[in-house]
């Protein structure tokens, strides 16, 4: 075997030129194929982040309330046995409870109760309808990244405090520390001050969305002690489906995952990724048929060498085993190469957070270097299997002759 390394070398070293060239194919296809899976899963990830970024991965509520359906009888009305329609529900009691409950389902990572009604703020004259949503101090960015978000003021909820999106304070003409009144559709009114102006990008959050502490929701909106919906962030993303159902199973409630509500969205990244497969696979195919076009082309040249290796005892395996090792030799150094490359030339890319309108979302993190490597070098290999089988089954002496 060490024999065969250093004849594999040896033959490696004789045409510097050629294997030079060799793995300069290698690396370029490498290079590419981690350009593209970083490209790829930036896009992806980027476009998660802009969209799912700031919304729930599952949402749990109360399941309606079934209505009866009141049928004449007799000249009266009774209630029929059967149910013809569904009501919404009051949202579900005793939240800390189910937030327990649902903690202990593997993959859930983040639990946020949210407190949802409509109504208007107004200032002076000038009213907006919104949506006021209460949400739990303390995990005011659970779900939804205000942290991130802020343009004045500071996304935490004190007690009289609300958070409005940059559109609406425009709108209304207000600032941080500024007074405004909400109405809600019940009647009831409270007047709140401006602790925090964001801007999501969102447009139906920025424009008629506010938000305040959970316990002024519950008093305004005359909820006390319930909540709208439990909301939670999964480790995996793409394990909600499986793990709504399996939620919905264990407590009857009624449980959303993205992947329904944002059904557009999921074949998009759906059918990004198969995208990305499929451009990895050509990038395969290219190093594989330079590969194994060389080497053929080596054992053409090398025919009179192979011939006196053969008749001075050299077997098949032998020289099986030293065009393989040539191949493998050359996917390893050429995906080194092209890793290193791609490491170089992607690594001054901005973390995806921080990419900017007009740059190019590079996540090298998602390049699958070592895959790279790892399928290189294997697909090398492969591809000087038919040149070495060639090379084995030369007769010696037509061999010697040529």
């Amino acid at each position: 075997m060490l024999y065969g390394a250093k004849m594999a070398w040896r033959h490696l070293g004789s045409a510097p030129g050629q294997t030079a060239l060799l793995v300069a194919g290698v690396a370029a296809a490498v290079f590419i194929f981690i350009f593209m899976s970083a490209l790829i899963g930036g896009l992806a990830e980027l476009l998660v982040n802009r969209t799912l970024g700031n919304q729930a991965h599952v949402t749990v509520a109360a399941p309606d309330r079934p209505l009866p359906l009141l049928v004449p009888a007799q000249g009266r009305h009774i209630l029929a046995a059967r149910q013809a329609s569904t009501s919404p529900s009051l949202g579900l009691a005793a939240p800390r409870a189910w937030e327990a409950t649902l903690a202990a389902f593997p993959g859930v990572r983040v639990i946020a109760p949210k407190l949802v009604g409509s109504g208007v703020l107004i200032r002076g004259e000038v009213t907006r309808p919104v949506t006021l949503t209460g949400l739990e101090p303390g995990r005011e960015s659970a779900i939804i990244r205000f942290e991130r978000s802020m343009v004045a003021g500071t996304a935490a909820l004190a007690a009289g405090g609300v958070l409005i999106g940059e559109t609406l304070a425009r709108d209304l003409g207000l600032s941080v520390g500024r007074a405004v009144t909400f109405r809600a559709d019940n009647g009831n009114s409270v007047t709140l001050t401006v602790s925090g102006i964001y801007r999501l990008g969102l447009g139906q959050l920025d424009e008629a969305a506010a938000f305040v502490p959970i316990s002024a929701a519950q008093a305004v909106l005359e909820r006390p002690g319930r909540v709208s919906a439990i909301e939670l962030k999964l480790d995996d993303l793409y394990a909600a489906p499986a793990v709504a159902a399996r939620i919905a199973a264990a407590t009857g409630l009624d449980v959303t995952p993205w992947t329904e509500t944002s059904a557009q969205l999921f074949e998009a990244l759906r059918a990004q990724g198969n995208t990305g497969l499929i451009l990895k696979v050509f990038a395969m195919i290219t190093v594989v048929i330079g590969i194994a076009s060389a080497l053929m082309l080596t054992t053409f040249r090398r025919r009179g060498e192979i011939g006196i290796m053969r008749a001075f005892g050299a077997t098949r395996r032998f020289i099986l085993y030293v065009f393989v090792l040539e191949g493998a030799l050359i996917g390893l150094a050429g995906g080194l190469a092209g890793a290193l490359l791609a490491v170089a030339a992607l690594s001054p890319f901005p973390p995806i957070e921080e990419v900017q309108p007009g740059q190019l979302p590079v996540d090298l993190g998602q390049g699958s270097i070592g895959l790279a490597i790892w399928l290189t070098t294997l697909g090398a290999t492969l591809a000087a299997l038919l040149p070495a089988r060639a090379a084995a089954r030369l007769d010696p002496v037509e061999a010697i002759q040529q």
